[in-house]
């Protein structure tokens, strides 16, 4: 077999670089690699830095400066409570007993309320302008009633139990008892994103009543005794606040467990009580001098 014949190339001369500048190569070659070096360990220290946060930096523990008590009554399985226009909105659950209240803060006096068909049991309340929205656990229905007469004025349907109910202002914000909050559009009350929430980095499961305030949401937690301050942006608890304590040992046979905060723009404090619990507490959340920060 013959090989065909190509032209042969001439060989390429190269020209060796000066000394000089392969030094400047070496130096400039050192130069990028120590600043790769740089930039991979600061970018460890900030991940290492930002992975630290959630476990402990940046979380406020807080006490309860209580400014007085108002009876409450003691049948009231409270799911749901809210500040307008001077008067405190509760929602009661139970199947068979739930029911939709107006108070009076300074006696704690049943002014107005509507019981609920014995078929939902009640949960958290939210208002939107002139409308009362209340949430019921297995029923996935929110049930909307006007805010001075309490005539029903509709119905939403969402999916999973319903837990707390809070607006923001532009949007519902909604527990199920998980981890997650639910964010809801004002007509229809449509999903419209979750986001989870998250203490010292884990995710902190049995969210129940909340409440907006301060640009921030606060939480009951079921069977605990704080509450939690979120940040809705990122879900990160910024703020644990103690509120152990408040029933004496005499007061605290029949009571469940804390749940039920309401926030009065006007004095800014907050309106705090429990199921089946014979007092509601108005209060400030105020720094634990004694541990600033967990």
């Amino acid at each position: 077999m013959s090989r065909s014949k190509g032209k042969r190339r001439k060989p390429r001369r190269v020209q060796a670089k000066p000394r000089s500048a392969r030094r400047q190569g070496k130096a400039r070659f050192a130069v990028v690699g120590a600043t790769a070096l740089g930039l991979a360990v600061c970018g460890w220290l900030l991940w290492s830095n930002l992975s630290s946060v959630p476990h402990g930096r940046g979380l406020e523990l807080l006490r309860l400066e209580v400014l007085r008590t108002i009876p409450h009554d003691r049948q009231a399985f409270t799911q749901g409570l809210l500040w307008h226009g001077g008067k405190l909105y509760e929602s009661t659950g139970q199947y068979g007993s739930s029911s939709l209240r107006r108070l009076d803060p300074q006696t704690g006096r049943v002014e107005r309320r509507r019981n609920l068909s014995r078929r939902y049991f009640g949960e958290g309340l939210a208002l939107q302008n002139d409308r009362l929205v209340q949430l019921t656990w297995h029923s996935e229905t929110a049930l909307t009633y006007g805010l001075e007469t309490f005539e029903p004025s509709g119905q939403w349907r969402y999916r999973g139990e319903g837990w707390g109910l809070c607006w923001d202002g532009q949007r519902f914000i909604m527990s199920d008892g998980s981890s997650l909050l639910t964010f809801r559009e004002p007509q229809g009350f449509n999903e419209a994103g979750r986001l989870q929430v998250t203490m010292r980095g884990r995710p902190l499961a049995q969210l129940n009543e909340l409440e907006y305030a301060h640009h921030s949401v606060y939480a009951n937690v079921w069977q605990e005794d704080f509450i939690v301050r979120i940040d809705p942006l990122s879900g990160r608890v910024t703020g644990r606040i103690d509120a152990s304590g408040l029933l004496s040992r005499a007061q605290a046979p029949g009571a469940d467990v804390l749940n039920g905060i309401a926030y009065n723009p006007r004095s800014d404090t907050f309106y705090l009580t429990g199921k089946n619990w014979p007092l509601m507490f108005e209060a400030r959340f105020v720094a634990d001098e004694s541990r600033s920060r967990d």
